[in-house]
């Protein structure tokens, strides 16, 4: 029986997006911070992918509003979101392991990861959702475990 942090180092990327969902939302580089905020709130989401066309370009995350406009002083209905997203982007794609993520997040001190498959965005996952996968799957393996222990008494 394989130990959780085996679980870690083989769910992948494709089996998260396969019970969270594929949905990307997305805005354009020109449109406003303003208009970025009311996305994000509307789906309730941490990060947008900055798209120009089918090009990922970037990424704006409420850490970018907070950071880039809020503590500069600048207006959020004013400024557009090629100003303050973040460029260097840090995918993945759906053979990543959630360990791999983990471990980039941590790296690159990030909380948002474009999944990407033949150049095309695919996936957008959040450090909560990483959480939220590993802890179901620690669950599902304790109840495994304890499964066999049971098992084991009662014959």
């Amino acid at each position: 029986m394989s130990n959780a942090n085996d679980l870690v180092k083989t769910l992948t990327v494709n089996h998260l997006l396969e019970s969270k969902g594929k949905a990307v939302w997305t805005i354009a580089p020109h449109e406003t911070v303003y208009l970025a905020l009311q996305l994000l709130a509307a789906k309730n989401v941490g990060a947008l992918a900055v798209m120009d066309g089918a090009v990922l370009v970037g990424i704006v995350s409420e850490r970018d509003y907070a950071r880039k406009v809020v503590l500069h002083g600048k207006s959020a209905v004013e400024t557009p979101v090629r100003e303050i997203m973040t460029t260097k982007v840090i995918t993945v794609t759906p053979s990543h392991t959630l360990g791999d993520c983990m471990e980039q997040m941590t790296l690159h001190r990030i909380r948002h990861l474009p999944v990407i498959e033949n150049d095309e965005v695919i996936g957008l996952l959040s450090i909560g959702d990483l959480v939220k996968a590993i802890i179901l799957q620690q669950e599902f393996f304790l109840e495994q475990l304890e499964n066999y222990i049971v098992g084991k008494r009662s014959q």
